[in-house]
């Protein structure tokens, strides 16, 4: 049996969650702040708490949840940081299977939540799983620091720059420690160490995609002629390559093209602005409304410069929109070259420009791209990522038993 851990919860922990539970696999999951799937809000609560446990309803039909919520109900409040928090879901975390009665022979931990939980597992004989859902740190901070370089002036929204070296030292002892690394994309698997993917168990599990059913607001868009609206939609970073995505937007002058920006700002607006001032800001918004808002573009563009798989690209592509994305977002294995979008090499706004002017050129291939794109996501399920799951548990959790 397995104890679970995940400070806040996901699409994609939710999925792991539910198709251990449904294998019979897991005993306990922990996480901070949330409810029980069947659970009630209280209404003294605060709207701000109440939105946040409304996001946060964990279901399973056989395992115990249990919370520790005071760190992450402190960040809630502005007064803690998301690496106290999991720093201190992963000391309870290890303390609780200390006590627990036998019956835990395995536990399943992401990034940043792992260190202690797997010094116990490695005392006591379990298997390590480790969730590691963007790249390796070592890729990261160089790739991040490589863009401190070209754009210093971008250089505070990439805050990966910033992890102190003792949470760097637990990623480090994270991934020494783990025995089964799953890597949501091809790039998260090449970041590893060579150590790692020599002598550890490593598999690529891709997130599923949403069924997304096509409103009159994509319906209408179909047929659109006139100016082509570019998606970007994530945290405003240069991590993300918005950077180079505002120099490809100068280099097309006076084409035809909206970029519509969807995201968290990391700094004033008025930054962003006087990097390129012709984009239409939209604030983030519920699933739902992101949804309409995918289907009211045409094209989703994300030229990350270090991701681990970007959820994003699945959704929009599940809305209709084709892609033009980088490799390192994680997501290669989604494009069919002129069919479902085009990938770009990282650091070149030249091609970025390039690949929206063909947009605006081919206008008229863009109906049967939406089809593509539709149909390319519809092959990821959360069915099969799943599946991809429980039969790599099962079968590190079989080889253990014959080793030990």
């Amino acid at each position: 049996m397995i104890a679970m851990s995940h400070p806040t919860g996901n699409a994609n922990v939710r999925a792991v969650l539910a198709v251990l539970d449904d294998a019979g696999l897991l005993e306990v999951f922990f996480t901070t702040v949330g409810i029980r799937a069947d659970g009630m809000l209280p209404r003294s609560l605060p709207e701000p708490i109440r939105a946040q446990l409304a996001r946060r309803a964990f279901s399973t039909h056989r395992a115990r949840i249990q919370f520790h919520p005071w760190k992450e109900l402190l960040r809630l409040a502005g007064r803690e940081s998301i690496d106290h928090v999991c720093f201190d879901l992963d000391a309870h975390v290890a303390a609780r299977c200390r006590q627990h009665p036998a019956g835990i022979r395995a536990v399943y931990c992401y990034e940043d939540v792992a260190r202690d939980t797997f010094r116990l597992a490695r005392e006591r004989g379990w298997t390590n799983f480790y969730d590691l859902p963007i790249a390796y740190w070592e890729t990261s901070q160089t790739l991040l620091r490589e863009e401190a370089q070209r754009w210093p002036e971008w250089e505070p929204t990439l805050i990966g720059t910033r992890d102190s070296r003792e949470k760097l030292d637990r990623k480090t002892e994270e991934l020494e420690l783990a025995d089964v690394v799953l890597c949501p994309s091809n790039f998260v698997l090449e970041s590893l160490p060579d150590a790692a993917r020599l002598n550890k168990t490593c598999v690529v599990v891709e997130f599923g995609s949403p069924t997304v059913p096509i409103s009159g607001v994509m319906e209408t868009r179909q047929n659109a002629g006139g100016t082509l609206k570019i998606l970007f939609a994530g945290s405003m970073t240069q991590r993300k390559g918005l950077a180079d995505l505002f120099t490809a937007m100068k280099l097309l002058q006076d084409r035809d093209v909206e970029l519509v920006v969807m995201g968290a700002p990391i700094a004033p607006m008025e930054f962003y602005r006087q990097q390129f001032a012709g984009f239409r800001y939209e604030a983030p918004r519920a699933h739902a409304d992101v949804l309409d808002l995918m289907q009211s573009c045409d094209v989703l563009v994300l030229p990350s410069i270090v991701e681990g798989r970007a959820l994003v690209q699945q959704e929009a592509m599940a809305c209709g929109l084709p892609l033009i994305v980088t490799p390192n977002a994680g997501a290669e294995d989604l494009i069919d070259e002129g069919q479902t979008g085009f990938l770009v090499p990282i650091r070149s706004p030249e091609n970025l420009a390039e690949k929206i002017e063909w947009f605006v050129d081919h206008r008229e291939l863009l109906p049967e791209m939406r089809i593509a794109a539709r149909a390319k996501a519809r092959e990821y399920t959360w069915e099969r990522y799943g599946e991809k799951i429980v039969n790599t548990v099962r079968t590190a959790m079989a080889r253990e038993e014959v080793t030990a």
